[in-house]
């Protein structure tokens, strides 16, 4: 665990010093974690090997997920059935601030609740949003720093890779 923790961090680092701090492409064990979802559930990383997982890591004062998260849920429409998903796990410590955006932009994927930032420490969370595409064998494969108009077409591709897999 604490192996694919550091090659997490190091690809991280060489992502926020590259021009390009997109995406860069790693392939080492995701780290399993379980947290409250909105439904009130205990949802665990590992109960989806076998799917394909887009896990992003967003606040609700976060502009860029704000822009971003309606976008994610026109790609959770169209590739859920491949079996793909999406865990969004929210990281404001109040989840009021969270629910009143949601209220007012709702998404159909998983939302999950971490608001010790156990898990966001666990992947070593740098920047908002933070996303990390996630194999069917359990692998963290690409990892998205930030968020920019297009990028969505970068998260589309990956997940059409990753769901022929």
């Amino acid at each position: 665990m604490k192996a694919s923790i550091r090659s997490l961090a190091a690809a991280g680092i060489l992502a926020c010093l590259s021009p390009l701090a997109g995406a860069e492409a790693i392939n080492v064990p995701a780290p399993d974690f379980t947290l409250e979802s909105r439904s009130g559930e205990n949802l665990r990383l590992e109960d989806h090997r076998g799917e394909v997982v887009m896990l992003n890591f967003w606040a609700s004062w976060c502009g860029p997920c704000r822009q971003e998260m309606p976008l994610m849920d026109e790609l959770y429409s169209q590739y859920k059935d491949l079996g793909f998903t999406i865990l969004a796990v929210n990281v404001d410590g109040n989840r009021e601030a969270a629910h009143r955006f949601l209220d007012k932009v709702p998404v159909n994927y998983p939302i999950l609740y971490d608001p010790e930032s156990s898990v966001s420490e666990l992947y070593e969370v740098q920047a908002m949003p933070t996303t990390v595409m996630i194999d069917r064998d359990g692998n963290a494969r690409y990892i998205h720093y930030g968020y920019q108009p297009g990028y969505e077409d970068e998260y589309e591709q990956q997940i059409r890779e990753l769901v022929r897999e």
